[in-house]
């Protein structure tokens, strides 16, 4: 869809069906008064969400070395006394 015009008039009394049209089937919407272009509308441009687990993808780097050192020395065991 492309660009359409309605009058000031036509998009008060038909606002919500104009604005369900815009995102269903994109395009834009320019609004007249007197016949001089006052507003244009036209579809949201939104960014994909991302999800916690992938939000950090490509920016943290943990090398293998370290996710396979024995860092068991660096723990306090309580042990019972027997």
């Amino acid at each position: 869809m492309g660009t359409r015009f309605v009058t000031a008039t036509e998009f008060k009394a038909k606002c919500l069906s104009i604005l369900d049209e815009i995102s269903t089937k994109g395009g834009s919407v320019t609004v007249t008064k007197r016949g001089r272009p006052m507003a244009t509308l036209g579809p949201v441009q939104q960014k994909a969400f991302k999800t916690s687990a992938g939000m950090l993808k490509g920016k943290v780097d943990i090398s293998d070395e370290l996710l396979m050192a024995d860092t068991s020395h660096l723990w306090n065991v309580v042990r019972e006394i027997e």
